[in-house]
């Protein structure tokens, strides 16, 4: 599906996978921002990052999750996005718009494994 055709914002968007045009993961569809008024509303942008959580969670949830994963968030415009199917494909590269951000974070955190 291409992103100008219609979609359920809600069922259609959140939790879907981001992937970037080399392929590589790059979080998930955390909240949808929008833009306009009544019949003209549109989508302005898909919010990535932990900080999309906010609305999401309760308050105590929210906090374990800012303390381990930051409240950084990403606004990845519409019109970066290529199709929207099992994941959500974007015409650019994750470096253009930080959204490694997090997974860069975590990988620091955690102990480097491997093959013997």
């Amino acid at each position: 599906m291409k992103p100008e055709q219609d979609i359920q914002l809600l069922g259609g968007l959140l939790d879907l996978p981001v992937i970037d045009r080399d392929h590589r993961y790059c979080g998930a569809v955390d909240d949808i921002e929008l833009e306009g008024i009544g019949g003209n509303t549109r989508v302005k942008a898909l919010i990535v990052g932990p900080g999309g959580y906010r609305g999401r969670l309760p308050r105590w949830a929210y906090a374990i999750v800012r303390q381990i994963a930051g409240n950084h968030v990403t606004h990845v415009p519409w019109e970066v996005i290529e199709e929207i199917g099992s994941a959500v494909i974007l015409r650019v590269t994750a470096d253009e718009f930080g959204l490694h951000r997090v997974e860069n974070r975590a990988r620091a955190l955690l102990p480097k494994a491997g093959a013997l």
